[in-house]
Parts: C-alpha cells; structure tokens; sequence
C-alpha cells in the first residue's frame, strides 16, 4: 500500500526512459508572448505580476545589484509556480515534488551566492558569522552555529518544497484509494474534501513558489550588503 502510494512520486516509469520531466518544461508552453501590438489580457496580467514581485524583491534586498537579482528571482518564482500547477492537473509528474528539482536550484543558486560574497565582501561575510552584541565566550560557538545554519539553507529550501507539495498531494491519493469502496453518502463528501484540498493545494503552489523566491532574495540580500 505505502509502496503504490509513494509511487505517484518516482519520475521513472521505464527501463529505458521517462518523459515524466518533459512536464517541468512543458510550462513553458503556458507564459503568454506579446505577439502583437498591444498587449492582450494574460500579457498585462503577467506584466503586473512581474512589477509587483519586482517591487517587493527589491525592497528586501536594499542593494545597488537588486535589478539583476530580482530578475533571478522572480524568474525562479514564475519557474516554481508553473511546475507547481503543472503537478494539479491529472496524469502528470509533480515535478517540484521531487528532491532532484528542488535540490538543483537552491544549490547552485546558494553557491554561487556564497563564492560572489567571499570574494567581493569578505569582511561583511565574516561579520554575519558574529552578530554584534555577542558576548567574547560566546563567540566561537556563535562562529560554529552560523556556519551550520548557512551550510544547511539549501537542504532546507529545498526540503520545504519537497515536503509540503508531497503532503497535499498524498493527502488526496489517500481520500482517493478510500472512495473507490465506499457508497454514495461517503463519496459525496469525500468528493467535496478533495474539492477543498484541491483549492488548498492551489494556494500552497503559490505560497511555495513565493516562499522559495523569499528567501532566496533574503540570503542574497545578506551576501551583498
């Protein structure tokens, strides 16, 4: 049972290959193209989306280098959303519920944050490894549990959105296995659950994307001041 369950997440359906992850390019297909003159309704909608994240990333990172590094971000949300709500639609691989995806963007992205800071504002770096006010005993252990937690900041973007696109989709291959035995009365309302998570998954695709374009922008925010 937990094996059929948690089968719905392994990309690999064959020996020979899979076109389980043709769905993360697949939404690229979706984003609207200014083919014309003016702008249609999904171009001003997409435009207005791209503004407003613009203006909220660039109030978090408070630097001269915040135009480049918004555009990172918000191409890594617009990137997270698509995926996200690729994984709602049926018979297709949720590819931003997989360790692999999530992994290969928090890391480089953290690494290269890592290197452009050690190497362009090596002092600044040393100084977050000691928060001002912290008493001289302190301050080894202070060293120590700031490099851990900047060692651990991928694992945990990534592990946040691995975790919470899994736990709504298992939660609704559950009510599903359970609705194929049951009478009317109990279909009916398993049914209107599956609605509700289906809507609450909706918003958790969005918060995660946001979340993980967050604070991404946060950690560079701290590599460049």
């Amino acid at each position: 049972m937990m094996t059929n369950l948690f089968s719905t997440f392994d990309p690999a359906t064959s020996l020979n290959y899979s076109l389980n992850w043709m769905s993360t390019f697949l939404s690229f297909m979706l984003l609207p193209y200014s083919y014309w003159m003016l702008p249609n309704r999904s171009m001003i909608m997409f435009q207005s989306i791209t503004k407003k994240l613009h203006y909220e990333f660039k109030l978090l990172m408070q630097s001269n280098e915040s135009k480049g590094m918004t555009l990172i971000t918000i191409s890594l949300f617009l990137f997270i959303l698509m995926n996200n709500f690729m994984g709602l639609m049926p018979y297709i691989f949720t590819s931003s519920s997989h360790l692999t995806f999530s992994l290969s963007l928090a890391l480089p992205l953290w690494l290269s944050m890592m290197i452009f800071g050690w190497f362009k504002n090596t002092n600044s770096m040393f100084s977050h490894l000691v928060p001002s006010g912290t008493p001289s005993v302190l301050m080894p252990f202070m060293v120590l549990i700031e490099t851990i937690s900047n060692i651990i900041r991928p694992g945990s973007l990534a592990v946040r959105l691995t975790a919470n696109m899994i736990a709504g989709h298992l939660l609704m291959s559950l009510l599903g296995n359970k609705s194929i035995d049951s009478n009317n009365t109990i279909l009916m309302f398993i049914i209107s659950i599956q609605i509700i998570l289906m809507l609450f998954e909706a918003a958790v695709a969005i918060i995660q994307a946001y979340v993980f374009s967050v604070l991404t922008t946060l950690y560079s925010s701290e590599v460049m001041h």
